[in-house]
C-alpha cells in the first residue's frame, strides 16, 4: 500500500493539471474570438428600479463593469430576487469576452452588503432555509470563478454573507469607517457562503477561527492590519473612497494582455489549493496557453519599438 500511494499521488497531480490544461485552452485565442459579441441587456445605462446595477464602463475605461449593489430599503441585505439578479449578470460576464476587471459596490451610503435578508428569511419554512443558502453560496462561488479580476469595493457595512461576498473577489479595499464581520454565530448559525473556507486562506486559521467564534468586527484599519484587505482609505465626503481606490485598480489592471490575465489568475488560484511541485505544473501549463497568441508577438513588437502595446486578446 505504501508503494502506491506516490502512483496515486501522482495521478492526481496529473488529472488536476490536466484539467487545469483543458481550462487554459478554453481561455485561449480562439476562445477570445467566439466571445466578442456583446451581451444584450447591459450597457453604459443605469435602471434605477433594479436592486442591482450593472454599467459597462466607457472610453478610458472600458473594459471595466461595475455591478452596484443598490437596495437601500434591505441595507442590499441579500434577497432571492437580488441573488436572481446577481446570478443573471455574472452568468452574462463570464462569456463576455470584452470585460477585463469587475467591481463590485453598493449604490447606497454607508453600506456594502448586510449579509442575507433575515426578514426574508424568518417567513421561510425550515425546509427553505437549506436551498436559500445554497443559492447564496452557488451565487458567491460563481463570483469568485469568474475569469477576469475582481475587486470589492467596501465603503460600508459588510456583515455576514456580505463579507462573505467581498471574499470571494480577488481584491478588497475598504474605507476607514466601513465595518467587516462574519457574524452569524450571533444567531446560533455558521457562515454557509465560504466564510469558513475563505477567510482562513485570507488571513490564517488561528485568526479566522477567533473572528468567527467571536463574531467580531473590524473597521478598516484593523480589517488591513490582519490582511483581510489590501488597502484602507479615508473616506470623503462622497462616501465612495474604496470604489475610486478599486477604478484606480481598475485602469491599472486595463493595459495587460487579456488572455494572460485570465490563465495567470487561474494559474493562481488552481496553484494555491496544491503542493507546490503540482502548481508549478499547473503554471507552466498556463504558460504554455500565452505562447501561441498574438498578443504576445505585439508585446515583443512593441518593446522592441519603444511603444505602448496594442493587446486584442487573441
Amino acid at each position: 500500500m505504501a508503494a502506491a500511494a506516490p502512483g496515486a499521488l501522482g495521478a492526481l497531480r496529473t488529472g488536476r493539471v490536466r484539467l487545469v490544461a483543458a481550462c487554459c485552452a478554453r481561455l485561449g485565442p480562439a476562445a477570445w474570438a467566439r466571445g466578442t459579441a456583446p451581451r444584450r441587456g447591459y450597457s453604459s445605462e443605469v435602471k434605477t428600479e433594479d436592486e442591482l446595477r450593472v454599467r459597462h464602463l466607457e472610453e478610458e475605461n472600458r473594459g471595466i463593469v461595475v455591478l452596484g449593489i443598490n437596495r437601500a430599503y434591505g441595507k442590499n441585505a441579500l434577497s432571492k430576487n437580488l441573488l436572481k439578479m446577481l446570478s443573471k449578470a455574472v452568468d452574462a460576464l463570464k462569456s463576455d469576452k470584452k470585460v477585463r476587471t469587475v467591481i463590485i459596490r453598493s449604490e447606497v451610503p454607508g453600506i456594502f452588503c448586510a449579509g442575507a435578508d433575515l426578514k426574508e428569511r424568518a417567513k421561510m419554512h425550515s425546509s427553505e432555509v437549506g436551498p436559500f443558502v445554497s443559492k447564496i453560496r452557488a451565487v458567491i462561488n460563481d463570483i469568485a470563478n469568474l475569469p477576469v479580476p475582481t475587486i470589492a469595493a467596501i465603503d460600508g457595512l459588510a456583515l455576514g454573507g456580505g463579507l462573505e461576498l467581498a471574499l470571494a473577489c480577488d481584491i478588497r479595499v475598504a474605507a476607514s469607517s466601513a465595518k467587516m464581520g462574519l457574524v452569524e454565530t450571533k444567531l446560533a448559525i455558521i457562515p454557509g457562503g465560504g466564510g469558513t473556507q475563505r477567510l482562513p486562506r485570507a488571513i490564517g486559521m488561528s485568526l479566522a477561527k477567533e473572528l468567527i467564534f467571536s463574531a467580531r468586527v473590524l473597521d478598516g484599519q484593523e480589517a488591513k492590519a490582519v490582511g483581510l484587505i489590501s488597502h484602507v482609505l479615508e473616506q470623503n465626503q462622497e462616501g465612495d473612497a474604496a470604489y475610486r481606490k478599486a477604478l484606480d485598480l481598475a485602469r491599472e489592471f486595463l493595459p495587460q494582455g487579456p488572455v494572460a490575465m485570465r490563465v495567470a489568475k487561474l494559474a493562481i488560484n488552481q496553484g494555491m489549493e496544491v503542493d507546490l511541485v503540482t502548481g508549478l505544473a499547473i503554471e507552466e501549463a498556463c504558460y504554455a496557453q500565452t505562447i501561441s497568441t498574438k498578443d504576445r508577438l505585439e508585446g515583443l513588437l512593441a518593446f522592441k519599438e519603444k511603444r505602448p502595446p496594442r493587446y486584442k486578446g487573441e
